[in-house]
C-alpha cells in the first residue's frame, strides 16, 4: 500500500483527530491513501463513521502499543 500522506494526530482528544483528518484529506488526490495515526480510542468509531458519511473508504486499520493507525482512501 502506497501512502500519499501521513497525519500524526497522536495525543489529540476527540474531535481533533477527525478535524485534522478532514483537513489533511484535501491534500491528497482521489484514490490516494491518507495514513492517520491517533491515540484517542474514540477515533476508531469516529473515523469509521466519517469515512462512510464523507464518501471515502477506510481501507485498513490497526492498533499497536496504544497507537491506532488508519488508512483512508480518498473518494
Amino acid at each position: 500500500m502506497e501512502i500519499a500522506k501521513t497525519l500524526d494526530a497522536t495525543g489529540l482528544a476527540c474531535p481533533m483527530p477527525i478535524v485534522k483528518t478532514k483537513k489533511a484529506i484535501e491534500d491528497v488526490n482521489t484514490g490516494e491513501i491518507l495514513e492517520v495515526q491517533a491515540t484517542d480510542a474514540g477515533a476508531k468509531s469516529d473515523l469509521t463513521a466519517w469515512t462512510k458519511s464523507s464518501g471515502h473508504e477506510l481501507v485498513d486499520s490497526k492498533e499497536e502499543n496504544g497507537v491506532y493507525t488508519f488508512y483512508v482512501k480518498k473518494g
